[in-house]
């Protein structure tokens, strides 16, 4: 099927709307922005059967996702497949690093999502979070020393802090 310029044009807006919104939940979740991340979601008739998340499982165990010390989640690559104007899948890998169960956690996630247009905005339809792997590190880089950049390169920045400007 060959696309118009106009509907190439639609595709690669949608494209790009669809690109943020793990960006955008990557940052909701390490600032711990119970709202940020709920507007990320379209609402739901019926809940997805776990493993998928969605608006409501997100809804009634927000608790769960902020329950953790500070992060920092990092998004990588990302394959978005169109079904048709307002549905779309993907599948995007995360380097969350998270300070939980007495130090700091590396995992790398695989991201499995359904997208949605929802009153002309693209949000998660539902997410399926497959670990590859999780690893405590020797260390927790976020228990380091101030480093007092730009004095010092080694140690705890102000990031995550969520007084830090």
């Amino acid at each position: 099927m060959t696309l118009s310029a106009e509907q190439q044009l639609h595709r690669l807006w949608s494209t790009e709307e669809i690109r943020q919104l793990p960006l955008r939940y990557a940052f909701a979740f390490d600032r711990r922005d119970r709202e940020a991340f709920l507007s990320l979601w379209a609402p739901v008739r019926e809940p997805a059967p776990f493993p998928d998340i969605d608006r409501a499982t997100v809804q009634a165990r927000i608790d769960h996702f902020f329950r953790h010390g500070p992060s920092v989640m990092f998004v990588g690559n990302h394959l978005i497949d169109f079904q048709d104007d307002d549905h779309a899948t993907g599948e995007v890998y995360a380097w969350p690093q998270v300070q939980m169960q007495g130090g700091l956690v590396d995992q790398i996630v695989l991201y499995r999502d359904r997208y949605v247009r929802h009153e002309g905005r693209w949000l998660f339809a539902a997410r399926r979070h497959l670990l590859i792997y999780g690893q405590r590190r020797a260390e927790d880089p976020f228990e380091l020393p101030p480093a007092n950049w730009p004095d010092g390169q080694v140690g705890r920045g102000v990031v995550p802090d969520r007084g830090a400007g």
